[in-house]
């Protein structure tokens, strides 16, 4: 089966959607990226963004017609799953009522943040200005904006 453009959604939704489209190279790109998917992006996917599934597609009369299943998060798949035993829910259940959303999403912005001061200083484009506490940069599909 050819499952190519699954990873391709996966990658537009999961690491362009949140780290843009510039190329990180560096040993420091890498060490903060790989930090970011393996830590708090990844719990902040799973456990509190919602995702729609396709639940069947049948051509009528030579269209298409879409089924979905309703929104809800990983975490909450995994919940009704009869795949996952009880003691796996339990540690999940665990974990998910240990986390805030709010500070993950706060972690991740400061993650993003460190990674644009990174992408500038192998571009020789940090300034006074970006350098300083404080300053946000938000990552955007047409861009970088600084506030």
């Amino acid at each position: 089966m050819n499952d190519n453009c699954f990873v391709e959604q996966k990658i537009s939704t999961h690491i362009r959607k949140e780290v843009g489209f510039l190329r990180y190279d560096t040993e420091t790109e890498l060490e903060i990226l790989s930090d970011l998917y393996q830590n708090e992006l990844k719990l902040y996917k799973n456990f509190f963004q919602p995702i729609i599934r396709l639940a069947f597609k049948m051509r009528v009369k030579g269209k298409i017609k879409k089924k979905y299943d309703k929104t809800m998060t990983s975490f909450r798949r995994l919940m009704e799953s009869d795949y996952v035993n009880q003691k796996q829910k339990q540690d999940m259940t665990e974990l998910y009522e240990s986390l805030n959303p709010a500070e993950l999403r706060r972690i991740i912005d400061t993650k993003l943040n460190n990674l644009q001061k990174a992408y500038d200083k192998k571009k020789g484009k940090l300034t006074e200005e970006n350098n300083k506490v404080g300053v946000i940069i938000h990552h955007t599909k047409t861009g970088v904006l600084v506030s």
